[in-house]
């Protein structure tokens, strides 16, 4: 399936010059969907990952990463962004292109030793996916892997991230 074809693309959004990957069109569509959750379990298969949990980071990822989960037999587990959890959290603050941000996860939500997959639908600069594998790290969790439906190759995000897979479905 061309699943490049499903992704509708979206100029000068959120501001001029930027060229948006908008995977609502994909979602949209229930054979794309089904698709894309049993070609991400199988690269997740023949890269021989093997998870205690899916990681899907606020918000898109918590749309891939649950079903992934399931088919991969894990547990789900969302990192949000700060102030979202309602029990005590794990936190780790990252630089943006103009500040910070912030992204956690409840304490109680991975235990130290737990092998760990991280999903989102895209990576772009790779900031958030490398805050968000050093706080799986400074839990005490083994990360074996990333998961992404889009990748934009020219902003080169995975030189940013840990040496494990980094599996991406389609590449810009």
């Amino acid at each position: 399936m061309d699943l490049k074809s499903l992704v509708r693309d979206i100029p000068d959004f959120p501001k001029p010059g930027i060229l948006f990957r908008d995977i609502t069109t994909l979602l949209r569509d229930p054979e794309g969907l089904r698709y894309t959750i049993d070609f991400l379990t199988q690269k997740c298969n023949e890269a021989e990952i093997t998870v205690d949990y899916v990681i899907g980071i606020e918000s898109r990822g918590f749309i891939f990463g649950s079903p992934l989960a399931y088919k991969l037999g894990a547990g789900f587990i969302p990192v949000r962004k700060r102030g979202k959890l309602p029990a005590a959290i794990h936190s780790i603050e990252y630089e943006l292109e103009y500040g910070t941000d912030c992204l956690e996860v409840h304490q109680d939500a991975l235990h130290q030793g737990s092998r760990v997959l991280i999903v989102d639908d895209l990576i772009a600069t790779g900031g958030t996916a490398s805050a968000t594998a050093k706080l799986v790290q400074k839990i005490g969790c083994e990360l074996v892997g990333f998961g992404f439906i889009i990748e934009l190759r020219d902003l080169q995000g995975r030189t940013y991230l840990p040496d494990v897979p980094i599996i991406s479905l389609i590449e810009y």
